[in-house]
């Protein structure tokens, strides 16, 4: 598959393996690892809800840093031959961050590294993306982005696989197949995945080229603040096609990013085995691969809007079936259905944003883009916060996610149908 791709997509695509291994890792076994160190009543210990709610504190602080910094940053990297540099010294910083995580022996310090380590790695995502306009052409970007998030996806199953092997024998599972001390199999973990990120993001940083830019100017903090707010109108009040577009993605992003953060406490709610939810989810992984290059295929032949509506109507339909759950096949099921639109979904939604934007601002606007992709899950986990308090199933909670998709797919038609502003 990687022979269809020119050098320069090839290594963009790589760096999409080695992100999602951090990915992997935040999504399983940092929290575990988190607390290990912070549950407990030894002094400086906490108990375990005050855990979960600083944890969770801490993921907020990451979105909110994030969306403030992220087209300010981006506008910054818009100026000739800056995005290079800002993309690897958040990378560098990032993989920095994850080794030095393994080295924490508090949780709070734990805790300070990973916000740390996150901010890095969420600020190289806004770099990478936007690097889109300038490692292919409009007519491949269907492709090449969804081959990101394929490989992403296969790809990050192995340093994954690694780490889950070291915090097994780390006596992670259960102390009788403890043959390493605890601290080493995390540290080992952590490690592992921080040399996979940097050593495929090196061919990214030696073959990109920015070619899409605006000339270098010596304008303050405050002018770059200007330029946003003015982009920020410019979209509110001419460039329907993006407007219209920002909010169908808030919504339907915001579905999507809400079952993938509530996916265990899905499991959880219904008392599934928690190993089978884990084989589960890894098996989702592999769906996702397959799932973005069966849509990375359809893109050559059908537009892009319409394959981001059939992947809206497919997660619509999961909600519903949500309803049934009851066993741990429903749940395979249920994740089976996640991972055929997942990574198209996210993918085809990132060249679309692409192809309607001005490629010199292509930072700022994905800065901007990635306020609407890290802001959105709040509304999904106050849905399903609700339903729970006020009695309701973890069915009808995730059912109720289905109104984000239908709103989504309204506001995306309407999307299409607006002209290019940029052209």
């Amino acid at each position: 598959m990687f022979k269809n791709l020119t050098k320069t997509e090839r290594a963009w695509v790589l760096y999409d393996v080695g992100n999602s291994a951090f990915t992997m890792l935040a999504c399983s076994l940092i929290p575990i690892w988190f607390k290990e160190l912070a549950i407990g009543t030894a002094p400086g210990q906490i108990t375990g809800d005050k855990a979960t709610a600083y944890y969770s504190l801490s993921v907020a602080i990451v979105t909110i840093i994030v969306a403030v910094l992220g087209p300010i940053c981006g506008a910054l990297a818009d100026h000739k031959d800056m995005k290079k540099i800002f993309f690897t010294t958040a990378v560098a910083l990032g993989v920095i961050g994850c080794i030095l995580n393994g080295f924490a022996t508090s949780w709070f310090m734990f805790l300070v590294i990973y916000v740390l380590a996150k901010i890095f790695y969420s600020a190289s995502l806004t770099f990478y993306d936007s690097m889109l306009n300038d490692v292919t052409t409009e007519d491949r970007m269907d492709q090449v982005s969804s081959y990101g998030y394929a490989w992403g996806y296969i790809g990050s199953c192995i340093p994954f696989t690694i780490a889950l092997i070291f915090y097994v024998i780390s006596g992670g599972l259960s102390e009788n197949l403890m043959l390493i001390p605890r601290n080493v199999g995390k540290i080992i973990g952590f490690t592992v995945t921080a040399v996979w990120w940097f050593l495929v993001t090196i061919p990214l940083i030696k073959n990109y080229k920015q070619i899409n830019y605006v000339e270098s100017t010596k304008g303050s903090i405050s002018a770059v603040f200007k330029k946003i707010f003015a982009t920020l109108k410019r979209i509110a009040t001419q460039d329907r096609k993006v407007a219209y577009f920002l909010i169908a993605f808030f919504l339907y992003i915001d579905g999507v990013g809400t079952i993938i953060d509530n996916c265990i406490n899905i499991g959880t709610d219904l008392g599934l085995p928690t190993v089978g939810q884990v084989v589960f989810l890894l098996a989702t992984q592999v769906v996702a691969w397959i799932g973005s290059l069966v849509f990375a295929r359809l893109s050559k032949k059908y537009d892009t809007v319409p394959l981001i509506l059939v992947c809206i109507a497919g997660y619509f339909a999961v909600c519903l079936y949500a309803l049934t759950l009851k066993t741990l096949l429903h749940f395979g099921i249920l994740a089976f259905g996640v991972g055929c639109f997942q990574g198209s979904i996210q993918s085809l939604s990132r060249s679309y944003f692409s192809k309607i934007i001005p490629a010199e601002n292509s930072g700022e606007y994905f800065g901007i883009y990635d306020i609407f992709a890290k802001g959105a899950s709040f509304l999904g986990s106050a849905v399903i916060a609700a339903v729970k308090l006020a009695g309701g199933t973890i069915n009808i909670a995730v059912a109720s996610l289905a109104i984000f998709f239908a709103l989504g797919f309204i506001f995306l038609r309407l999307s299409d149908k607006q002209p290019y502003a940029n052209r």
